[in-house]
């Protein structure tokens, strides 16, 4: 069994693996016509299922052989074209050979005699990226796992800082749009989801900040303490950024933390053209950012960013045996001193990839064209009489109801375009998001693929129409006999 551990003497094997695993892939990646099968939980679990893990195939060829039926024939592939559904962005080819080099070498980035150059280059990474913020000197951060990890960071580092030892006094500020984990991270954090107050938004779904002042001043006069306001900058639905000059001046007004959600409007860091609408960003007390959504990373890669590195203490806890208080005195740069974590992936490597190959404008300008192409679905969805679509995109989703000629009930419209939905998903030529807004449901592009086309978007409306009118003809024929 010693065969199979990568060392010095398996590194022949090693490099027969991982490149018939590579070329298995690319043919697939090459040949692939559509982004889903189609294939159901009742078709796929039962392969699952029969698969003996007491029972090795014992070479990683007959492995490779049993993953095309288990999983790489029936995967969603985010690379299609017509793959629209989720905040899921095909990735950059520089960033996939950092993963293949972090997973082979496999450090762990919690300490500095685990990965040693690796702690360098994360930290050189955040110093990049908190200058593309805005921030001075004294800013730091560290990688996270995503967007939810970063926010709960976030908003434990807001809850230390607060004037109050009473939890009970303590209120988080977010839009109604805002993502669900600000929720989430109110009930981890001891504060209840109670703690969270939903602030309503304006038409352009960005959050009101006459709304805002009214319930931070409600907040004060009630004599509690406004913790945080989270901002985002890109909800999850609409794209929509909140106005960040306004909140920061009302943060500073309230003496409130301010936390810019920008998991997904993080892309406008490296816009060429559109970073200005991220104004506003450099008064934040912390910054969430996922490039894994709009850097075009594989999934992990994200960043909880701080404006005072010194809050970063709020999350440290020294252990003897990993990273004793002598190790800080000596300023060995150990990473775990700042991370909810203790062991964690290189992630960094592979925006450090992308970035050394690509730069940073070769990324922002891919952002920047799937945000065009927004705009181009937009104005398409806005001629066709077929649908009823929300807002005018900032970013790159678009939020859209089909609307049948004949007159109908909300309540069956609702149905036909979640029919619609599922009926496209299990053909497998498409796959679409879907979400509620006003309590009525809608379906959702989320295009984060610069090879996807106008034409694209239209062949997919015609399928999605094609669908809810079967529904809804089927409907009227059984509601006839």
């Amino acid at each position: 069994m010693r065969s199979h551990l990568l060392n010095d003497t398996t590194a022949e094997s090693y490099r027969r693996s991982v490149t018939e695993g590579v070329e298995r892939v690319a043919s697939k990646l090459a040949a692939t016509r559509r982004p889903f099968t189609g294939a159901g939980v009742e078709d796929i679990a039962p392969l699952i299922d029969r698969v003996d893990l007491d029972r090795p195939l014992g070479d990683t060829s007959a492995v490779l052989d049993e993953l095309e039926d288990v999983y790489l024939r029936d995967a969603v592939y985010f690379h299609h074209p017509r793959y629209l559904g989720h905040l899921n962005c095909p990735v950059v080819i520089p960033a996939v050979l950092g993963e293949a080099v972090l997973s082979a070498v496999n450090s762990s980035l919690d300490t500095w005699d685990q990965s040693a150059g690796g702690t360098l280059i994360e930290r050189r990474l955040i110093d990049w990226t908190a200058g593309r913020v805005g921030y001075g000197p004294s800013a730091d951060g560290v990688f996270t796992s995503g967007g939810s990890q970063s926010n709960l960071q976030a908003l434990l580092l807001a809850r230390e800082e607060a004037k109050t030892e009473d939890l009970s006094k303590l209120r988080i500020f977010s839009s109604e749009c805002s993502h669900f984990s600000v929720q989430k991270s109110a009930q981890l954090l001891g504060l209840g989801r109670s703690a969270v107050v939903s602030i309503p938004c304006d038409h352009d779904k960005r959050m009101q900040t006459v709304a805002l002042a009214r319930a931070l001043e409600r907040c004060a006069a009630e004599g509690n303490v406004p913790m945080a306001v989270v901002a985002t900058a890109g909800t999850t639905d609409f794209g929509s950024l909140d106005p960040l000059p306004e909140i920061a001046e009302l943060c500073a007004q309230y003496g409130a933390w301010m936390h810019v959600d920008a998991a997904y409007g993080c892309g406008l860091l490296v816009s060429p053209t559109r970073r200005h609408l991220l104004n506003g960003i450099e008064h934040a007390d912390s910054v969430t950012v996922d490039y894994h959504k709009s850097f075009f990373q594989p999934v992990s890669s994200s960043a909880i960013l701080v404006k005072d590195g010194s809050t970063l203490r709020h999350a440290t806890y020294h252990a003897d045996y990993l990273n004793p208080r002598r190790a800080a005195e000596e300023r060995i740069p150990n990473q775990v001193d700042k991370s909810l974590q203790t062991t964690r992936r290189f992630d960094a490597l592979k925006l450090w990839m992308t970035l050394r190959t690509m730069g940073a404008d070769g990324v922002g300008s891919l952002f920047d064209e799937v945000c065009d192409l927004a705009a181009e679905g937009w104005r398409l969805l806005a001629a066709d009489p077929r649908y009823d679509v929300v807002v005018e995109p900032t970013l790159s989703t678009l939020v859209f109801r089909f609307i049948p000629d004949a007159v109908t009930s909300p309540a069956e419209i609702d149905r036909a375009n979640l029919h619609a939905r599922k009926a496209l998903f299990a053909s497998g030529e498409a796959v679409v998001a879907g979400t509620k807004t006003g309590g009525r449901q809608y379906l959702k592009f989320t295009l984060l693929n610069p090879e996807t086309t106008v034409s694209d978007i239209a062949a997919v409306l015609d399928l999605i129409a094609g669908h809810a009118e079967q529904y809804l003809g089927e409907n009227l024929v059984h509601a006839a006999s």
